[in-house]
Parts: structure tokens; C-alpha cells; sequence
């Protein structure tokens, strides 16, 4: 069993890692001296080439690439990995928008923005939970949305995915913290490091955003790293909002 004290024997997963967002977390969790596991689905490159850039940094960091909406590739993926250590760190950031009025949106498109999101969650998080509390020391880290907090227009879909993330957050935390197992959430409002101060949507964003700015990807991974590490002991059940004062 790995000893729990020892960050540099603790494995982390970051799923979505081919997206700013989750490319800037394992960043932050590499950095921070945990062992990575890089995920993508459909932009395996992307993550390949993640993974190469922290190796060539001095980290320990490798691809993996399944669906998470299909529970027996998820299992096939994770159960080599598990065989031989524990994830102790999971950040369930893959999601996916497929934004629409309800009035129009059809039950293919809700159906596959909840899958990702939410069954997703139950997927990747349902095989490495047992390893993890075996350990006695485990973080588990789900990034929701501002918009399952607030909900958004033409995101009804994507609003229940998140909102039903944050209760699973909060459920989960229950079951688990006992056993050394801390379960807290993430949501970031609006976030996006391409956007120019003189554009037609950043003026948009200082309309909607008290701080006047769309987020950048590096603030929400800082926020994750402190939630996966050993100072955040007594923090469970939470939900974080990264949103620029919106919430």
C-alpha cells in the first residue's frame, strides 16, 4: 500500500485533460509532485503531447485514452492501472456543451451532454474509489459549471449535467470522508485565455462579470491543486465557484 504521507507515490487522473482547463490542472498537479494520468476521448494527440511535455519537464506523466460514457471501456482502461497502485486523485473534468433553447433541443443532444458529465462521473469514479479508500487518503475533485449553480440560457442541458454533478459531489462526500476520502467541486464561470479586451464578447463578459474578465484556466487549476492537497484536510462536501464573482 502506498504510504499516504509520500505525495510522490499518489497517482492522479484528470479526465478532459486535452481542454485548457484540464491541460492547466495536471500542469498544477505534476508541479505539485503527483504522478499523472492524462485522459482524452476523441483528441488523444492533444494529451500525448501533455504528457510529453511533463515528462520532459521532470514529470511523471502518462496518456490514456477512453470514453467515459461507456463504462466497460473505462473499466478495460483503469483496471491495468489499479492492479498496480491506487488513483488517489481524481478530477472529473471531461463535460461537453451541446447548447440549444428546450423548446428545440432533441433527446439525442440532452442525452449526450448528461452522459459525459454526470454518468461519466459514475464511470471513472465507481472503479477507483474502493483502491482509494484502502489507502485512507484520497481526493476526489469534480468540475462543475456556474451554470449548474445559476443555470444559463440554452444550456439546460448542460446546467442539469453540472447541478446534478454537485449533488453527487455533496452525496459522495457523506459515503466517503470518513475514510479519508475528501469529495469537493469546482465550477468556474466564464473561462477562456484567448479573449481580447477590445472584443465584442469580452464586452459581453464585463456585462455579466463582476471582475470585468473571463477567467483563465490557470485560476481554476490553482484552486484544484489546493483542494488535492494535504492542506485542504478539512474540506469536504464543498463547491467551489472560480467565477469571477458571478454566483
Amino acid at each position: 500500500m502506498p504510504d499516504p504521507t509520500d505525495r510522490s507515490a499518489r497517482l492522479a487522473l484528470v479526465t478532459g485533460a486535452s481542454g485548457g482547463i484540464g491541460a492547466a490542472i495536471a500542469r498544477r498537479l505534476a508541479a505539485d509532485g503527483f504522478d499523472l494520468l492524462v485522459h482524452a476521448n476523441r483528441n488523444a494527440p492533444r494529451v500525448e503531447a501533455l504528457a510529453e511535455e511533463l515528462r520532459a519537464a521532470g514529470h511523471a506523466a502518462s496518456p490514456i485514452v477512453f470514453d467515459v460514457t461507456d463504462p466497460v471501456a473505462v473499466e478495460e482502461a483503469l483496471a491495468p492501472i489499479l492492479a498496480e497502485r491506487p488513483v488517489q486523485v481524481l478530477v472529473n473534468n471531461a463535460g461537453m456543451h451541446d447548447d440549444g433553447p428546450l423548446a428545440g433541443m432533441s433527446a439525442a443532444r440532452w442525452r449526450a451532454v448528461v452522459d459525459v458529465s454526470l454518468n461519466g462521473f459514475h464511470h471513472v469514479t465507481q472503479p477507483v474509489l474502493l483502491p482509494m479508500i484502502r489507502t485512507r487518503w484520497g481526493r476526489i475533485i469534480n468540475i462543475a459549471s456556474v451554470s449548474g449553480l445559476i443555470g444559463n440560457r440554452g444550456q439546460s442541458n448542460y446546467a442539469a449535467a453540472k447541478a446534478g454533478l454537485i449533488g453527487a459531489t455533496r452525496a459522495l462526500s457523506r459515503e466517503v470522508s470518513s475514510r479519508g476520502v475528501l469529495v469537493n467541486a469546482v465550477a468556474p464561470g466564464l473561462i477562456d485565455t484567448a479573449m481580447s479586451e477590445d472584443s465584442a464578447a469580452a464586452e459581453g463578459i464585463k456585462a455579466h462579470v463582476p471582475m470585468g474578465r473571463a477567467g483563465r484556466p490557470e485560476e481554476v487549476a490553482e484552486v484544484v491543486g489546493f483542494l488535492a492537497g494535504d492542506k485542504a484536510s478539512y474540506l469536504s462536501g464543498q463547491v467551489i465557484a472560480v467565477d469571477g464573482g458571478m454566483t
